[in-house]
Formats: structure tokens, C-alpha cells, sequence
């Protein structure tokens, strides 16, 4: 038997048939390299496309509620501004009444001192209603009341047969304002025994 390789045109034969293959392989290897490098970088282009989409529509979102959040202030402060404009509105008209009597108070020419004291009774009554209208309510605590530094300021301490710090008398009334201290009442508070 004889030897492929001792022939040399064997040799050559199965040298060039090896390098046909290796070839082969190399092309196919390369071709698969290729198309999977393609498929791979289609995948990406697509992904970053769907990315960019997503970028822009997340963007779009933000934008849009930055818009919402800039104008739900803008309309929380107006509505903060017509509440004082319009809150003020209703108590200047609350007051317009007192200002009528008044001023009629005073045309009269001939009043007498009764006729007087009646009118300017009647129009602190329409004062102070107006006041409690506008939740605007007068602190007078009664003698013998207890002293409350919330809502009353002590001028002085004075000897009294009332309980110690009781209020013996009130100098000045206090008003509260939505149950809020506007001014606190001025009183004379009993001293401990």
C-alpha cells in the first residue's frame, strides 16, 4: 500500500483541499461575525430609537407638568389675592352702615344730649354686630373671672377680696379675631392673700 502523502500530488491535492476548507471556514466565520455584528447593531439602533422616543416623551411630560405646576400657582396666588381683596370687601361693606349713621348723627343740627347718647348707642350696636360678623369678637372677662395670659395682659396687681389671680376689673376690652388674640384685654388682676 502506498502513502497519500509520499505522492505529491496528493500532498498537494490535500494541502489545497485543507486550505479550501480552512478558507471556507474563514469566510463563513467572517459572514457569521458580520451578520451577527449587524443584527447586534440593528438591535442597538433600534433600542437607542426606542430610548430617544421615550427621552422625548418623558421630556414632553415634564415640560408639561412644570406648565401645570406654574400655573396652579399663579392661580392659587390669585385666588389667595381676590380672598383678601374680597374678604376685605365685606368687611369694609359691614362697616358702610355705621358710617351712614354717623354721619346722619351729625346733620342733625338742634340733637339733644339724650338724642345724642341714643344715636351713638345705636351705632356702636351696629359696630359690634358688624365686628361679630366678621368674627371680630370683644374680650371682657367678668370680675372674679380667672386670669388668662393668652388672652389678658395684667396692668397691675391689686389687694381684693376675689380669689389670687382672678381679674378684678377691665381697663381696656381685648377683641379676638377668629379666635385668633387681636388685642389682649387690659386688666387689673387680684394679689395673693
Amino acid at each position: 500500500m502506498s502513502d497519500p502523502t509520499s505522492n505529491p500530488s496528493n500532498a498537494d491535492h490535500s494541502a489545497h483541499t485543507a486550505a479550501a476548507v480552512d478558507q471556507q471556514t474563514i469566510d463563513d466565520t467572517t459572514a457569521a461575525m458580520a451578520n451577527y455584528e449587524a443584527e447586534a447593531l440593528a438591535k442597538c439602533q433600534a433600542d437607542l430609537a426606542e430610548l430617544q422616543a421615550k427621552s422625548a416623551e418623558l421630556a414632553d411630560q415634564y415640560l408639561r407638568a412644570k406648565a401645570d405646576v406654574e400655573n396652579a400657582r399663579r392661580r392659587a396666588e390669585d385666588e389667595v389675592a381676590k380672598s383678601r381683596k374680597f374678604a376685605l370687601e365685606g368687611f369694609a361693606d359691614s362697616l358702610l352702615p355705621v358710617i351712614d349713621s354717623l354721619e346722619a348723627g351729625l346733620n342733625i343740627k338742634d340733637a339733644t344730649l339724650e338724642q345724642i347718647r341714643e344715636g351713638a348707642q345705636a351705632t356702636l350696636r351696629q359696630l359690634v354686630a358688624a365686628l361679630e360678623r366678621n368674627k371680630v369678637v370683644a374680650i371682657n372677662p367678668a370680675a372674679g373671672a380667672k386670669f388668662d395670659p393668652n388672652q389678658h395682659q395684667a396692668i397691675s396687681v391689686v389687694p381684693s377680696e376675689h380669689e389670687a389671680n382672678s381679674v378684678v376689673s377691665v381697663l381696656q376690652k381685648g377683641y379676638l379675631i377668629s379666635e385668633r388674640v387681636l388685642r389682649p384685654a387690659l386688666v387689673t388682676v387680684a394679689a395673693p392673700k
